[in-house]
Parts: structure tokens; C-alpha cells; sequence
């Protein structure tokens, strides 16, 4: 087995871990056959005559033929500071070949900016990162919903939940809401926003449930971003659409229907 010490800078000086091991070995014993550098290396054989072609390229090993096999010998060391410079050349280049695409691809980037971007949520652990992503801006503004708080109560792990309520009222995210007016869904502002400050508490507004039985939610939050959620424990999803227009055509539209929504 090759020195470990002596890999362990190769690895250091640039090299893969691998090619550290047999660049290392080789220039222990000044040379091998690539079945004695597998055997001495503990690497198959395949893996080893890769490697030696990665190295001949580099120009780190050379090869003579010795009893009609292929021998393999370190070249000089200055060549493998050689080697570290072309890498540091090819990297320059890589950068500078950047840095000019960089104003192009900006261009392109600013192109596609218009468009709304649509994220998909599935699986009860994703609908629920998903939803907690109203809190996650950590900056006062208004949210509104269309929520159908027996569901959301339901589907939401209470410990989850109780964090939301907590991190709405320590950044102080306000809220209205359009409620199907069944009576648990009256008596839930009470029961979860206990020792909340007032002001952080939903202020909700009822539609008829035979009316509009929703059992998801649409929440318009942030400065652009619209939610919609489908609470099914078979089959929960969100959508996370990310678009100012949308937003704010949303937010009209709830506006309309808060409107006309009863009080109690």
C-alpha cells in the first residue's frame, strides 16, 4: 500500500484521491506493472489502467514495454508542477471565458423573469413545508385566504401549526380570511390563536358552506406569491405560484368576495 502521508499531499497539491494513491505509489517504488499497482494500491485493475491513462495525458507517468507488458514510471517532478500551472492557466481561461458570457446570459435571465414561476408540492411533509413558507420571508405584510379551517386544523401537525401562528405574530403577519361559515370552523380562530396578540389574530369573514364547500385554501401572501393548497391525506399537493400580476389579480378577487362576506 502506497504511503498515506505522501497521498495525503498529492491530494493536497491538486490531485483525486485516487490518482494521489497510484502517482503516489509509483513514485515510491520508480515504477510498476498496473497488476502490482492494483494488488499494492488495493484499487481493481480497471479503475488503476483509467487512472494511468489520466496521468499519461497530464504527462505525470510515462510507459516503456518491459517483457512484453506495459511498465509505468513517474516522470520528473518538475513536470508535475507543470501540471498544477496548467491547471491554474486552464482555470484563468475558464474564468475569463465566464466573465465575458456572463452579460449574455443576464440578458437571457431577464427574458425569462417574466414569467411566473410555478412550484409543485406532493406528499404531506412537502403541502406542509409548503405552507410554511408564508412565514419564511420573516417581514410584516397582510395575508389573505380562502381557507377552510376544519382541514387546515386536520391535516396540520399541531406542533407545526403552533409554530406558524408563533412565527406570524414575531414578524407581524396580519391576516383575513374567507371561511365557510360551518360552527367549528366559527370557533376556530379561538381555540388556536389563544395568547396571541389581538392584532396578529385572523379577522374572518363567512360564505354559506352549502355554497362554496371548499376544503383547500388559496392564500395570497408576500408581495407575489399566491398558494393553493388541496388538504387530502391521500393525496395532498400546493402550488406555489410566484407572479406580482397574479398576485395582485388574486388579491382583487378576494377583495370582491370579502365584500359581499358576512361578518358573522
Amino acid at each position: 500500500m502506497t504511503n498515506g502521508f505522501i497521498a495525503d499531499k498529492l491530494k493536497k497539491a491538486g490531485l483525486e484521491e485516487k490518482e494521489a494513491i497510484v502517482y503516489g505509489y509509483l513514485v515510491e517504488t520508480g515504477g510498476s506493472f498496473p497488476s502490482l499497482i492494483a494488488e499494492h494500491t488495493k484499487l481493481n485493475r480497471s479503475t488503476v489502467y483509467k487512472i494511468l491513462g489520466i496521468l499519461s495525458v497530464r504527462g505525470l507517468v510515462g510507459e516503456i514495454e518491459k517483457k512484453k507488458k506495459l511498465f509505468y514510471y513517474p516522470e520528473s517532478p518538475a513536470k508535475f508542477l507543470r501540471s498544477a500551472k496548467t491547471k491554474i492557466s486552464l482555470a484563468e481561461d475558464a474564468y475569463q471565458k465566464a466573465s465575458e458570457l456572463v452579460p449574455e446570459l443576464e440578458g437571457l435571465f431577464q427574458t425569462h423573469e417574466a414569467k411566473p414561476r410555478v412550484t409543485f408540492y406532493e406528499g404531506k411533509d412537502q403541502v406542509v413545508a409548503a405552507y410554511m413558507t408564508q412565514v419564511q420571508q420573516k417581514s410584516k405584510y397582510e395575508l389573505l385566504a380562502f381557507a377552510s379551517t376544519d382541514h387546515l386544523q386536520s391535516f396540520m401537525p399541531a406542533k407545526t401549526f403552533r409554530e406558524y401562528i408563533k412565527l406570524k405574530e414575531k414578524y407581524g403577519i396580519t391576516a383575513r380570511g374567507i371561511i365557510p361559515d360551518a360552527p367549528t370552523n366559527k370557533k376556530f380562530l379561538d381555540t388556536t390563536h389563544a395568547g396571541i396578540k389581538k392584532s396578529i389574530v385572523p379577522i374572518a369573514r363567512y360564505v354559506p358552506k352549502e355554497m362554496f364547500p371548499f376544503s383547500g385554501e388559496i392564500v395570497m401572501y408576500g408581495t407575489n406569491k399566491v398558494l393553493i393548497v388541496k388538504f387530502d391525506e391521500q393525496a395532498p399537493i400546493a402550488v406555489i405560484i410566484e407572479d406580482e400580476m397574479i398576485h395582485n389579480m388574486m388579491r382583487m378577487i378576494f377583495e370582491l368576495a370579502w365584500s359581499q362576506a358576512k361578518t358573522k
